[in-house]
């Protein structure tokens, strides 16, 4: 059976203050200290956890702490915030009961990052796919959101929210969620007009300076100079710790991640651009002739670039500034505003517009994150809310936080007795009631909507005549003189008492927690939260996309001239709103508290601790979980961790753990009074009794471990023996093995070495008999052949004489011929190999040359067998022109190893030549670019020269265009030089129509190719005369109606290699030829 691990394990301190002994606020709080100075930092009251906020990073946040605290039983292991947590996630999804989780403490105690720690451990335990990962990210992601725009540094916190937040977490039948709702509570506007010293503004503002990308902040008219913005403190601009370029990456990648667009994005920025702008306008006093000062703005470029990114025309704000119109019934009348008023009116639009724009963006944030599915959801609850605050200068912001928590500390006592009154009525125990104070005297002083505080600060503020905070506080004298817990300067003077300590503008309060101090200097406007209806329509006026959705009362379609809510009664109806869903749901609670205001580790304060125990009411949540039976277990738990106590019940008890539990403490003797049996559980009235328990159990246990030491070394030494026992008797075997397989193989390489001598010693033997009986057959065969030698010789005596020399003649002709037929076989199969063997006698001349005759055209044969048509063509062409020109013409030996091509211009593919193509109706033989020579003066024009099979054609090299096409069968003969050069000329037939032009001297460097197939296509055809080729180094052209001859000289040209024309006169043109 698995052993659990349980709260009261290795226990530093007391894990449960329900078990605290004695129990006073001395011994609470040392227990804290106790297990602070351990970094134990979770401590319970019965199901509510307390948590220290360490202010350093400790490592029982991992994922190998979720899984230990997974699936596993509140008390089952050491406080932990994730044992609240899972208890909560399970009772929602197995119980199926919606669950919230009231996270309270004072600013800096950690309340924020509690949340976050359940809300990443219900996200960690929950299902996992896809689309639950998505829900999850943008729930987690919705924090760095709201908290840049929310949060703020303090001189508690450096991280501190200033407003409430409290999230329902939707859940489906399974367990995985489904999405979320927030709902946000009073947001301290105020401070984006002004902050104490020591403190900043939002974190958003130095946030978007800090890292916001330079073409941002061009787009947005802002300079990242912190000094520029009246409303940015720079005492404390920049905070050890915190990176606020990093975060403002943060928050667009977690803005992207919910869900929001870019062009969202960027109208965010703008407005948050709009306030800083805001807050530089500046006015000055204008004198009009009626003697009263009117306000004017100082500089106007900070107006123009708000104006610019609101879309608003900046003449209609400037007079919002200046002027306010009242309306009253059908009446409308316009009044100006001195200075100060337009400084309030300023303040005031720049504490809505950033008010609106946060509620805007948690509206925005829920459409994102909101559950899609429309059937029911279960719901989890997170509360995180600002904590009991007593500065030295209280307000109405402090004064409405405060009203919170007593609400919340009144809905805690009613849940936390109706739970343990619910919990003795289902295990069958009985109640008894239980004393505690009811701050529900308090709540009644604050709220009551007859003569509560803010039922009589909304009267003030609504009812006409001079109303200022003196006022007020004269209201409340008269209402509240006589209760108890309201206390001022004039109440007490009625009394006669004199209290220095109470101003006479100030009022006090005995909240649950203590006494708090408050000014009433702003309560009025804050309470009335005007905005002027200028400024609303001059707001609604503005072409940017979200002014209209932020300032809908500025509509002038739809005027309302019915006072707008106060801010005290709202926040009151919202405070009411929450309280009925709480009530809805199983409460879980988590009570922060800061060890110091240092904001540094390992320091812990004992007056600021003991201060925030006691408006927490810790002690007092103490009493009442004690009132009754300060310990309760489940049978099975307390049967599986005490059964060692008793015999009966150790190792196993077979039968109900109820009646086990019942043997056990009649056998420990327990006292009756001290204990009480429920249905499912073990009630123990008084903490002693579980740590005698406890005490007992560590003694037997000691026992016990002795015993399971001795069995176990026992069991250690006897299994040590048997394997020593068994491996000595494994050793023998082996080593016997071992000598018996030695034994038999030096047996063995004796019997192999006798057996070897003996088998040689028969082998010899027997040899020596074979090869005495092979030399006697030896013997007898070479008697026997001398024998017959002899009979054979006398026999053919007589013939030999006769025919000897014949045979030997023809035998030695046969073996000859043999031996020169055998030496032929070397000869190669190459046309081009000359070689051939020697003869060796001179009687085979004659053969020897026919055969080697014979053999080249076999062999000649065999290769011209292997071309195809198009390379025997090529040969035939290489035949005909080793005819013409062979020995003939010094260009010729070059021209051998170079293939015929025939298309040098690929004028079918080059797209250049299509026309000139195109128009030839003959497949071309050869295209190439030859170089005309002009009589005039010698030099030559690029042609393209194309032969077909009937003509050749003279075209231009750049156009295509035809120059000329002369028929073959007018070509008389062609007239080449004995040099290396590429001159020719092509003589036309006397009378031709051709003719009239003259002849052709053309120059090409495949002179020989074109000559060749010129010649051949002449002898091929049976319908015309073969063309004459004339080699000669001197030549006649005719040009027109004149002659000229061309003659050749060998002589270095001056432009290099080549050939050069060079005419001498009109019957004479010199060409040069260089030296071979």
């Amino acid at each position: 059976m698995e052993v659990k691990t349980s709260l009261l394990d290795n226990m530093i301190g007391v894990g449960d203050m329900v078990l605290l002994e004695p129990l006073n606020e001395d011994s609470f709080i040392m227990n804290l200290r106790n297990r602070f100075d351990h970094n134990e930092i979770y401590t319970y009251i019965g199901s509510v956890v307390i948590s220290m906020n360490p202010y350093r990073s400790l490592p029982i946040y991992t994922p190998q702490k979720v899984e230990e605290y997974r699936n596993r039983n509140f008390y089952e292991l050491s406080p932990h915030i994730y044992a609240l947590a899972d208890e909560a996630y399970r009772s929602l999804r197995d119980q199926d009961k919606d669950q919230c989780i009231l996270i309270t403490g004072e600013s800096g105690a950690g309340k924020t990052e509690a949340s976050k720690l359940v809300m990443s451990y219900v996200a960690a335990v929950c299902g996992k796919g896809q689309e639950v990962n998505k829900v999850k990210e943008q729930l987690l992601q919705s924090n760095p959101v709201l908290e840049a725009f929310g949060n703020a540094k303090t001189m508690r916190n450096d991280n501190s929210s200033r407003f409430g937040k409290y999230m329902d977490i939707e859940f489906d039948f399974k367990g995985d969620p489904l999405g979320g709702v927030i709902s946000n509570y009073l947001l301290e506007k105020s401070r984006v007009c002004k902050q104490p010293r020591g403190e900043r503004n939002f974190h958003i503002f130095y946030q978007l300076l800090s890292g916001a990308s330079d073409d941002t902040l061009v787009k947005l008219k802002l300079d990242r100079d912190f000094s520029k913005y009246n409303y940015l403190s720079l005492d404390s601009a920049n905070v050890n710790g915190l990176d606020d370029a990093a975060s403002f990456r943060t928050v667009r990648n977690a803005m992207q991640i919910v869900g929001f667009m870019e062009a969202e994005v960027q109208s965010v920025l703008e407005l948050v651009a709009a306030v800083l702008k805001l807050g530089n306008i500046e006015f000055k006093p204008e004198s009009r002739v009626n003697g009263f000062d009117e306000s004017r703005v100082k500089d106007k470029n900070d107006l123009k670039e708000m104006c610019e990114l609101l879309g608003i025309e900046q003449s209609v704000l400037e007079r919002a500034f200046s002027y306010r119109t009242v309306e009253a019934k059908m009446e409308k009348m316009s009044t100006t505003l001195n200075v100060a008023q337009a400084y309030y009116a300023r303040d005031a639009l720049a504490k809505n517009l950033y008010s609106r724009l946060f509620s805007w963006l948690v509206t925005r944030i829920n459409e994102s994150i909101k559950a899609q599915a429309k059937t029911r959801h279960k719901v989890m609850g997170v509360l995180d809310i600002y904590g009991f605050e007593i500065f030295e200068d209280n307000s109405f912001e402090q004064f409405i936080i405060n009203y919170c928590n007593e609400k919340l500390q009144q809905i805690f006592i009613e849940l936390t007795l109706r739970e343990e009154q619910e919990e003795y009525i289902r295990e069958d125990i009985e109640w008894t009631n239980i004393e505690y104070f009811n701050n529900a005297v308090i709540c009644d002083l604050i709220e009551n909507n007859q003569n509560g505080i803010l039922a009589m600060l909304d009267e003030e503020c609504l009812r006409p005549g001079t109303v200022t905070d003196d006022t007020f506080l004269d209201k409340l004298n008269t209402i509240c003189a006589e209760h108890q817990h309201f206390e001022s300067r004039l109440n007490k003077n009625s009394k006669f008492l004199t209290d220095h300590s109470l101003p006479h503008s100030c009022f006090r309060i005995q909240h649950y927690a203590g006494k708090v101090l408050y000014r009433v200097e702003g309560f009025v406007d804050k309470n009335n939260d005007l905005l002027y209806r200028d400024l609303s329509q001059a707001m609604y006026k503005a072409t940017h996309s979200l002014m209209r959705q932020l300032f809908p009362e500025g509509n002038p379609a739809k005027v309302n001239l019915k006072r707008p809510p106060t801010a005290g009664f709202q926040f009151k109806a919202s405070v009411g709103v929450l309280m009925k869903n709480l009530q809805t749901k199983n409460p879980n609670y988590i009570r922060c508290i800061k060890p110091n205001d240092k904001k540094v580790a390992h320091i812990f304060t004992d007056s600021l601790v003991c201060h925030q125990v006691r408006y927490l009411g810790l002690v007092e949540n103490v009493r009442v979980r004690r009132a009754g039976y300060a310990f309760r277990q489940p049978y099975e738990s307390c049967l599986e961790r005490y059964k060692m106590l008793c015999k009966k019940t150790w190792p196993h008890w077979r039968g109900p753990a109820r009646d086990g539990v019942e043997v056990l403490l009649t056998d420990c003797s327990v006292p009756t009074e001290e204990f009480a049996y429920g249905r499912s559980k073990i009630f123990i009235r008084n903490p002693r009794t579980l740590f005698t328990l406890e005490e007992r159990r560590r003694a037997c246990l000691e026992d016990l471990a002795t015993l399971i030491q001795k069995i176990y070394r026992g069991w250690k030494s006897r299994t040590h023996f048997l394997l020593l026992k068994k491996s000595q008797v494994v050793v023998a075997a082996w080593y016997r093995r071992y000598a018996q397989q030695n034994k038999y193989q030096k047996i063995k390489s004796a019997t192999l070495v006798m057996q070897s001598f003996i088998r040689g010693w028969k082998a010899r033997n027997i040899l020596r008999q074979l090869k005495y009986e092979k030399r006697c057959k030896e013997a007898v065969t070479t008697i026997a052949a001398y024998w017959h030698g002899t009979q054979v010789r006398r026999e053919y005596r007589k013939f030999f004489r006769a025919n000897a020399g014949k045979k030997i003649y023809d035998f030695t002709i046969q073996r000859i011929m043999q031996k020169y037929f055998l030496g032929l076989k070397t000869t190669t199969m190459s046309p081009m190999d000359n070689s051939w063997p020697a003869k060796p006698y001179g009687f085979l001349e004659g053969a020897h040359t026919q055969l080697r005759r014979i053999f080249h055209l076999w062999r000649c044969k065999k290769y011209r067998g292997q071309f195809t048509e198009e390379k025997k063509a090529v040969y035939e062409e290489k035949l005909e022109a080793s005819e013409i020109f062979k020995d003939k013409k010094a260009l010729y030996p070059s021209s051998v190893s170079q293939p015929f091509k025939g298309d040098y211009l690929e004028i079918q593919k080059n797209p250049k030549y299509q026309k000139l193509n195109s128009a030839m109706e003959e497949k071309v033989l050869l295209a190439d670019l030859v170089n005309k020579i002009n009589r005039a003066n010698g030099k030559g024009s690029p042609r393209l020269f194309l032969l077909t099979k009937s003509n050749f054609v003279l075209a231009d090299q750049k156009t295509g265009q035809v120059k000329a096409s002369v028929p073959l069968p007018d070509l008389a003969s062609v007239s080449v030089s004995t040099q290396s050069d590429g001159f020719f000329a092509l003589k036309l037939k006397e009378g031709s129509a051709s003719a009239s032009k003259g002849d052709f001297l053309l120059s090409s460097e495949h002179l020989i190719e074109i000559i060749t197939k010129l010649h051949r296509i002449g002898t091929t055809a049976a319908d015309r005369d073969q063309i004459n080729i004339d080699i000669s180094d001197e030549f006649l052209v005719q040009f027109k109606q004149d002659k000229v001859c061309v003659k050749f000289i060998q002589g270095g040209p001056k432009n290099g290699n080549s050939a050069a024309c060079k005419r001498k006169n009109n019957r004479l043109l010199e060409v040069s030829v260089p030296s071979p």
